[in-house]
Formats: structure tokens, sequence, C-alpha cells
């Protein structure tokens, strides 16, 4: 059974809404800044990330902890590792990173946040993952050992996609990875679009305008950007 989080998500999707979340990296966050930081962001911004492929374990409680006071934007977690997980946020994006073929982000990472969420209130979302190649090193090709998945791959990535809806996503994530050079091509968004029929997420790269409408045209539902606010 969904949760009201994800359930607010499908609604807003249904009354053809695009969805906006900016991603906070906490190891790059000033907690003092809230305020300023919120005050920069879109207007049409309607969810909140925060998480990192390298962050202190304390970090992440602490940024979602400041936020809270600040805003009223719902809070997912998009955890690098199973230590990032606070119940202060509202959602867990449960990622499996379906790109790779390292166990520890295909399961073993899952195993070890079960201590931490299975008295947890936090809604719990099955993510696949995808990472795409971005034109760059990304943070999470290093952490987890894996390579992305080349964007000239395209039958690939959708394939990769319908496996991660058949095996039970509630959502799927393109990533191009954090300050990557360019974001995923609009025509795998598009490809993956007409493939899946769960909600389709995208960043990695988006820092324009121009960007972020393309995702939107080729079917994302959901635009995340990051490192352009940071």
């Amino acid at each position: 059974m969904e949760g009201i989080f994800y359930n607010s998500f499908l609604k807003l999707i249904s009354k053809r809404e695009k969805l906006l979340s900016i991603l906070i990296d906490p190891d790059k966050f000033d907690i003092s800044e809230v305020k300023a930081f919120l005050n920069i962001i879109p207007k049409e911004t309607t969810h909140l990330f925060v998480g990192g492929s390298i962050v202190a374990n304390d970090e992440t409680e602490e940024t979602v902890r400041a936020l809270k006071t600040e805003t009223k934007l719902p809070i997912f977690l998009f955890p690098g590792d199973h230590s990032h997980i606070t119940p202060l946020a509202d959602a867990l994006l449960f990622l499996t990173l379906l790109s790779g073929r390292n166990a520890e982000y295909l399961i073993g990472q899952q195993i070890k946040s079960i201590s931490k969420l299975k008295d947890s209130a936090l809604e719990i979302i099955p993510t696949g993952y995808i990472l795409i190649d971005g034109g760059n090193d990304s943070a999470v090709s290093k952490v987890t050992k894996t390579e992305p998945l080349p964007q000239e791959d395209i039958e690939k990535i959708v394939h990769t996609a319908l496996a991660g809806q058949f095996m039970g996503a509630k959502l799927i994530y393109l990533e191009a990875g954090s300050g990557a050079k360019f974001p995923v091509k609009p025509e795998i968004i598009s490809e993956v679009r007409r493939a899946i029929k769960i909600p389709l997420i995208v960043g990695g790269g988006i820092k324009t305008e121009a960007q972020k409408q393309n995702a939107y045209k080729s079917g994302a539902d959901m635009v995340v950007m990051g490192t352009a606010y940071e």
C-alpha cells in the first residue's frame, strides 16, 4: 500500500503537473544559510531531496532538522549509504543501483538499512536508480565502484528501467551524476517514458531552464537540480 507522499506524487502527475526537486548535499550545505537558500530556489519547487555519495553520518540529520524549521516542502532522503538515513525526513527513496553490478548496492546496503527502517515512520519508496554517463567521473561511480551506462546504449537503459519496474520499483530515477558535464539526453528520457508505467525522475547536469524544460518535454515527471543552487 502506497503512502501519502507517493500518492501525492501520483496525484500531481495525474494533473499533468511537472515536479521539481532541489537536491541538497549535506556535505556542501551550510545549515546557517537555510533561509537564504530557500529564498533562491525556484518558486515552483515541489520537493527537497537530501543526500549525497560522501556524507558524514550526522550531517544528513542536521540538514533535515534545519530545513524542517523553515519549510513545509516534503523532504525525501536520497542516501548514498545506509548510515545517512534519519527518521526526521518525510520519505526515503529506497534505492537499488540497477545500472551497476556491485552487490553491495543491489542488496547489501538495503539489508544494512533495515535496523533503522523496520520501526521507522519514514515512508519508503522503492526506487530503481540508473546511473547514466554524464561525461565526468561521478562521485556515485567512485563510491559504488560501478560504471555508468553509455548514453548511446538506449536499448540497455530502457531494458534496465523496465527490469526495475518488473522488480517492483515505484519510481525510476535516471541520473547523470552530480556535476555532470551534460544531462541525460532527451531521446533517452522519451524512450524510457514510453516503456515504463511508473513515474520517471531525471537529474544530473541540469543547470539551465532550457535543459529543465527539455527533460519535461521528453517525459520526465520530476526534474532534480542541485549543483546549480549550491
